[in-house]
């Protein structure tokens, strides 16, 4: 079957390996997530001891938790570069719409998991950051305080907070990934790899195996040395243990893969047209995010292989504000 496959073989043909490349993160992910099971305990009172002596006792702990952490970053990037790849090649097109749908849900479990996972080690910095974080959807109506809620455990970040986003951090949300992972790969085999509109061919496609699983074995060997360096190198620290009665203190943050959101809220003004300002901007942020997620019943001149300049300008504008807003963000912390 999978000699039989093929893909299309044209400039932009690199970008095809993102989405391979985000599966091999999502294996790290797992594989040392699984290692780091074995000693962590997810209680106020020895998540923070055991994260440390995983870091100071464990052998090669330090190296274990520093490979999880960056190829979660990683895979964030990996993630975020196929979607856009996908997107500019018009790859959501009939009859792989199903492909866009599981690949954006794929997406927001990426960055679920970087939620959840950030209070895990109770330190003073992750527990400020989740009480900020589990602050924004309570401006939502109906369902804001909700969310909030369940989150939490409580109308404070606490030991059930901990519990909570540890549960989803290692079962449900892995077992949801599992499921929609499965459906996304199994409809890429069906409906194989797109051509992009307009692009000329340089050649007879390339065989998926072996050529082109070759290129990804090739990939997946420089990602990691490049992970395995990045740990070695830069170690992800812990900081001072969380204490809920002390001040939140000073250049507390997300992680970059949320900045775009905080930078937003940071210059919107707190009232907007007699309404909350942050209310407008998690409204913007949903049902755009909605809207993004819909584009292959958007755009129908890509069902019918025509390019459509409106949502090429669209994504452009799109990735413009996600860049400039990390990057604003980056540079005023």
């Amino acid at each position: 079957y999978l000699r039989n496959k093929s893909v299309p073989n044209h400039r932009q043909t690199f970008w095809y390996l993102f989405g391979g490349l985000a599966l091999f993160f999502f294996i790290v992910q797992v594989l040392t997530g699984i290692l780091l099971l074995l000693y962590y305990k997810p209680t106020p009172e020895t998540a923070y001891e055991s994260v440390k002596y995983i870091i100071e006792e464990v052998p090669f702990g330090n190296v274990v938790r520093a490979v999880h952490v960056w190829s979660a970053h990683f895979m964030v990037g990996a993630v975020s570069i196929h979607m856009f790849s996908v997107f500019f090649m018009k790859a959501y097109r009939k009859p792989r719409e199903g492909i866009w749908l599981s690949g954006f849900l794929l997406l927001m479990l990426t960055l679920g998991f970087g939620f959840t996972g950030y209070l895990l080690p109770w330190d003073t910095t992750a527990f400020f950051a989740t009480q900020i974080g589990t602050e924004i959807p309570r401006s939502i109506p109906l369902l804001g305080e909700l969310v909030a809620l369940l989150l939490r455990g409580g109308t404070e970040v606490n030991g059930e907070t901990l519990t909570r986003l540890f549960a989803l951090h290692v079962a449900i949300l892995p077992l949801i990934a599992l499921l929609i992972l499965g459906g996304h790969l199994l409809l890429n085999q069906v409906h194989g790899t797109s051509r992009p509109i307009g692009i000329r061919e340089l050649g007879p496609p390339i065989p998926f195996f072996p050529t082109f699983v070759r290129r990804d074995w090739i990939t997946w060997l420089v990602a990691s040395v490049v992970l395995i360096v990045t740990a070695a190198m830069v170690s992800w620290g812990i900081g001072p243990k969380a204490n809920p009665f002390s001040s939140a203190p000073v250049g507390i943050r997300p992680e970059w893969y949320f900045w775009f959101l905080y930078q937003t809220l940071k210059i919107v003004p707190p009232q907007l047209f007699s309404l909350s300002g942050e209310l407008i901007v998690n409204v913007v942020i949903i049902v755009g995010g909605l809207a993004w997620w819909m584009v292959p019943f958007l755009d129908r001149k890509a069902s019918e292989e025509r390019n459509s300049p409106l949502f090429a300008g669209l994504g452009l504008v799109v990735l413009g504000y996600l860049l400039v807003m990390t990057l604003w963000a980056g540079i005023s912390w």
